[in-house]
């Protein structure tokens, strides 16, 4: 690992202007590439206390060997420059999305005497046209099928063409009138060069006036009683309407434009694009990256705009680019797009009507795309075992942890305070074997003592287990009875199904993740000492730096941002908060809706709407007598003598008071309170200003 201060640049070595810089390996690989307004402010925050870099960043600088920079003009050319780097190094700390050359393309090559339509994959040759993308090449021969008995253009291939001008004769669709047969010469090759042209417009999407042609040739033809004619043009139009159907109109007839949308979490980002031409979608594409980086929204869509439009020139770089943000600073992007135009271009965030909306299916569209390669990237087998091994190596293991075992501590300012368990085997979740913990050794916040407490109960029942099963001798421990903790330990018949089978805690795990740093690590394997299990491992995912902490240790375990490993513990720990957090507001907003009749014993809620319902209030209920409560169906006497008990036990709630008038309210229902007052729930997700957020 490099010392950033053994290549530091001396003071006043690097210029105030705008530039992109190259780090450089020990081996002169280049390992990362940047642009920057400043390159003096840009390279200093580099050469800092590595303390206070981002791990990614701090990864970068400590690889690298050297550094050096080209001066440039202005900030376009540093884009263009940067871009440029990119594709040449492939540096491997750069953003980098999968390429999206697998994409089909409808193309038009112009650059060939007689112009032949294919489908087109790789990259752009000069001269041709170029359609989409499609999602599927099908797509575009049933396209081309309908548009080639209006538009006969030739299709096949150099080798066909040659073949059919050597016999004098066309191949079967010049016979069946969806090819001009320009090989026999049945069209000469200007007419036939016309006529991609026409294509082309059709498919550049001008196509209300050709099709205003065509129906005023229809009705003329009609008029002159060439019918036969009239029919022809008629299936024509019926061709052009349908392949235009293909496409859904979307937004008004004239705009130009493409929509980005970013979806992204701390590893990874998945970008969708459509292609809206003549106000229908007439593309779309999206691929997936890993942020090997620290970068923003705004870089992810500069990147993402660089990948799209750093070939492109013309009219296939559109008049308005939308997207969800802008990159820091826009003008260089917008400026460098209107010239790879010829024109202007808009780069902008649609804030209201159709483009909006149309961005919100592009947002969703990416989601759902990154959810999609999340979800095949956690059931490839190849890449969960490459994962397992990555953590046993990163942590020393003996072998690849097949049970990890996730825990997790959630509370609202230190009230409802409860832990989750969540189990992955073989990199998968088994939910079945979820459990969910109340706090009871305490009250208030310790997420540290909160931590032990849940991970001494676990274990516990699972040498309980152990011992009833007879897999542990007498000697074998002292004392078993009682957890460290002072909590009873519960008799071995707790420890069965109803069918017999012993409880999930009966398996131990091969490791232990915590969601916290050394504090909760620390914890956890004290709990594991205490009860004299030195057989599991125990580490830590702290969720800032995504460092990974083992007990003991001074400093953190740092695997790499595109670590298997560190994603499949990433997963683990959002699934444990996910279902920490879940159960912790399923408890919160019971004790919201709780009141005194929720601890009579025996009353259900049946009966306890009945009592409400007849008396109207819990207030009317606790001054009514013994006799009056029996009147209420389904109530008796013993029941009655109950509820009458526990009312009087419980202390009445204070009085209401209307803030806007002051006046005291006479009844209230106690068991739900009314909107605004000073007890309403907080909905589920929404911070609680009165008591902090949630854990």
């Amino acid at each position: 690992m490099a010392d950033p201060s053994s290549y530091r640049p001396r003071a006043g070595e690097i210029p105030d202007s705008p530039g992109v810089y190259r780090f450089r390996d020990e081996h002169r690989r280049v390992i990362y590439v940047g642009k920057a307004k400043s390159l003096r402010q840009r390279l200093a925050n580099y050469f800092q206390d590595l303390a206070n870099l981002h791990p990614r960043t701090r990864s970068m600088v400590t690889t690298a060997a050297s550094v050096e920079w080209t001066v440039v003009s202005t900030e376009v050319e540093a884009l263009q420059l940067e871009y440029s780097w990119i594709k040449e190094y492939d540096p491997r700390f750069n953003v980098k999305y999968r390429d999206d050359k697998s994409y089909p393309y409808l193309a038009v090559t112009m650059n060939e005497e007689f112009p032949r339509v294919q489908v087109m994959r790789g990259h752009k040759k000069k001269g041709v046209k170029y359609f989409g993308p499609y999602a599927h090449a099908w797509a575009i021969r049933d396209t081309v099928d309908l548009l080639l008995r209006v538009f006969p253009v030739r299709t096949c291939s150099a080798g066909v063409f040659k073949n059919a001008a050597r016999t004098g004769r066309p191949c079967l669709l010049g016979y069946i009138g969806k090819c001009s047969a320009p090989c026999v010469e049945r069209i000469s090759a200007e007419d036939h060069r016309g006529l991609a042209e026409e294509f082309c417009d059709f498919m550049a999407g001008r196509t209300g006036t050709y099709l205003r042609r065509l129906e005023k040739r229809m009705a003329q033809a009609a008029e002159e009683m060439e019918y036969e004619r009239a029919a022809r043009l008629r299936d024509d139009i019926e061709a052009l309407k349908k392949a235009m159907e293909k496409n859904a109109v979307v937004l008004a007839d004239a705009t130009d434009a493409d929509l980005v949308a970013v979806a992204e979490d701390e590893l990874e980002a998945a970008v969708q694009i459509f292609h809206v031409r003549g106000g229908r979608v007439r593309g779309q594409r999206g691929w997936v990256t890993d942020k090997v980086e620290e970068i923003t929204t705004g870089a992810l869509v500069e990147h993402a705009l660089q990948q799209l439009y750093g070939e492109e020139s013309g009219d296939t770089v559109p008049r308005e680019v939308l997207v969800p943000a802008l990159p820091d600073p826009a003008e260089p992007v917008q400026q460098w797009l209107t010239e790879r135009r010829g024109s202007g271009v808009s780069l902008r965030i649609p804030q209201r009507g159709d483009k909006k909306a149309l961005m919100e299916t592009v947002q969703r569209n990416a989601q759902q795309a990154l959810a999609l390669h999340k979800t095949k990237r956690a059931s490839d087998l190849t890449t969960r075992s490459r994962a397992l091994e990555e953590i046993a190596d990163a942590l020393d293991l003996d072998s690849a942890p097949l049970r990890i075992e996730c825990y997790d501590v959630s509370h609202l300012q230190g009230d409802d305070v409860v832990a989750s368990m969540v189990v992955f085997e073989d990199g998968l979740a088994r939910k079945s074997e979820y459990r969910r913990f109340q706090i009871k050794g305490f009250s208030g916040q310790d997420d540290v003592r909160s931590m032990h407490e849940v991970v001494t109960r676990r274990f516990r029942r699972y040498l309980a287990e152990k011992e009833r099963t007879g897999e542990w001798t007498d000697g074998e421990d002292g004392d078993k009875g009682t957890a460290p903790d002072g909590l009873a330990e519960p008799p071995a018949s707790t420890l069965t199904e109803d069918d017999g089978r012993p409880k999930r805690f009966a398996y131990p795990p091969q490791l232990v993740v915590v969601d916290g740093g050394a504090p909760q690590v620390a914890a956890a394997r004290r709990a594991l000492d205490e009860l004299g299990i030195d057989d599991i491992a125990v580490c830590g995912l702290a969720k800032r730096l995504e460092e990974v902490w083992l007990p003991g240790d001074d400093d953190p375990v740092v695997l790499p941002r595109t670590s298997e490993g560190l994603y499949l513990l990433q997963r683990i720990r959002d699934e444990a908060h996910r279902f920490a957090i879940t159960y912790q507001r399923t408890k919160r907003a019971q004790r919201f809706r709780s009141g005194p009749l929720d601890d009579v014993p025996g009353l259900g809620e049946t009966r306890k709407q009945a009592l409400i319902k007849h008396f109207g209030s819990v207030r009317k209920l606790r001054a009514a007598t013994i006799e009056q409560i029996c009147e209420v169906p389904g109530i008796g006497r013993k029941t009655a003598e109950t509820v009458a008990a526990a009312l009087a036990a419980a202390a009445p709630a204070a009085p209401a008071v209307n803030t806007a008038t002051g006046e005291i309210m006479e009844d209230v229902e106690e068991p739900g309170r009314t909107a605004g007052s000073p007890g309403e729930p907080v909905p589920a997700g929404a911070p609680d200003r009165r008591r902090g957020q949630e854990t």
